[in-house]
Formats: C-alpha cells, sequence, structure tokens
C-alpha cells in the first residue's frame, strides 16, 4: 500500500491541461499500487483545490469524493467519519473541512460550538451567541 498527498489526488481526479504527463504519471502510480491510502487532510485539501484552482461546483466535488472513498483499493483515512461528513456536506451549506470537524465531534457525541452560521445550522452544531 501507498499514501498519496493532495498533487497526486488532484492530477488523478483531473485532466489538467497544462500538467498531462503528471496526470498520466499519478495514474500509473496507483494503478501498479497494491491499495491506496488518502488522509483526511489531503481529502480536505483537495476540496480546496477544486473550489479555488478548477471552480468545481458543490455537486461535483461531493460526485467526485463519493466516487473516490467507495473506490476499491482505496482506504480512507477514518471512512466513517468522512462518510458521514460527506452525508453532511451534502445536505447543508457548510464546506466539507467543517462537516469533517463536525462529524467528529458528533462520533464524540459532543456538540460543536461554532461561530459559522452555515455550519451552526446543521445538527449536532451550535452557534456561539445564539440561544437554540
Amino acid at each position: 500500500m501507498i499514501a498519496i498527498d493532495t498533487n497526486v489526488l488532484v492530477r488523478v481526479l483531473i485532466d489538467d491541461p497544462s500538467a498531462p504527463e503528471q496526470s498520466e504519471l499519478a495514474r500509473n502510480v496507483l494503478a501498479e499500487a497494491d491499495g491506496v491510502w488518502v488522509s483526511q487532510v489531503v481529502l480536505v485539501e483537495t476540496v480546496w483545490v477544486l473550489e479555488s484552482a478548477y471552480r468545481f461546483g458543490r455537486q461535483a466535488i461531493l460526485s467526485a469524493l463519493e466516487t473516490l472513498v467507495r473506490y476499491p483499493g482505496i482506504e480512507i483515512e477514518a471512512y466513517g467519519r468522512v462518510d458521514r461528513a460527506l452525508s453532511l456536506y451534502s445536505d447543508g451549506h457548510a464546506d466539507f473541512a467543517d462537516c469533517l470537524i463536525l462529524a467528529g465531534a458528533l462520533e464524540r457525541r459532543l456538540i460543536l460550538h461554532t461561530f459559522d452560521r452555515r455550519l451552526a445550522r446543521l445538527q449536532g452544531a451550535k452557534e456561539i451567541g445564539k440561544d437554540k
């Protein structure tokens, strides 16, 4: 099994016309590997890159991540937490990183206190300064 960083994952997910050789190399590395491990940090960074550099919308990002986490041979760090974060992300307006933080809090049966109004709309989060 190998681990990959954000740059490799993005090259696998995107046919970047400015980096076709890197995209091909990344796909070859994954094809030759006996399993691939992806950390939560890599997922968060990947979402940021897809949003900021490639202008992916929420649905395109959700689709890419759902395909990735269910792909045979790919092991996601804390899969259950990531799966829950994807569910929160698809149902709400909070960003993926915040959904991952909330999923971690929920895993521990904690209420996540936040100033983020979008995040606070999700069950399990509470906006600081607001009575609920």
